[in-house]
């Protein structure tokens, strides 16, 4: 619990830094706030997220640091694909598709080698991480 505790408040942080910065956090880059519906309490949640930016697309990866289990968000946003994107100074909404195959296999190759940790997460895991595409709508 107090682990969890932890990770609200930085979060709290961060995201309080990215609306101050307009879209900036220090020392991050590509870093966005996803605002989602929960699953199965129905509130709206907000996330700091690294992504992928691919041709006006923000690409996530469900890859919680290379735990176990899928992120709590990525649970949401398949359950309630809708969302909000907030990049940079810009914010719309947007709608989750997880995307399978060659595209998943080309867009994470891509995201370990703009931040090879996201390699080191996908060992560390033996479930494979999802990527999710947001399409603005």
């Amino acid at each position: 619990m107090a682990e969890l505790d932890d990770r609200n408040a930085r979060n709290a942080k961060v995201i309080e830094e990215f609306r101050s910065g307009q879209g900036r956090v220090a020392g991050r880059e590509n870093m966005m706030l996803l605002t989602h519906t929960g699953a199965k309490s129905g509130k709206r949640r907000t996330n700091p997220l690294a992504y992928l930016p691919d041709n006006g697309r923000v690409v996530l990866f469900a890859s919680k640091g290379g735990g176990p289990t899928n992120p709590d968000w990525y649970h949401n946003l398949v359950a309630n694909p809708i969302v909000t994107v907030e990049a940079g100074a810009e914010t719309y909404q947007a709608r989750a598709v997880v995307v399978t195959g060659k595209e998943r296999e080309e867009l994470f190759a891509r995201q370990v080698k703009a931040m090879p940790v996201f390699g080191e997460y996908q060992v560390k895991t033996p479930r494979e991480i999802p990527v999710i595409v947001l399409e603005r709508i």
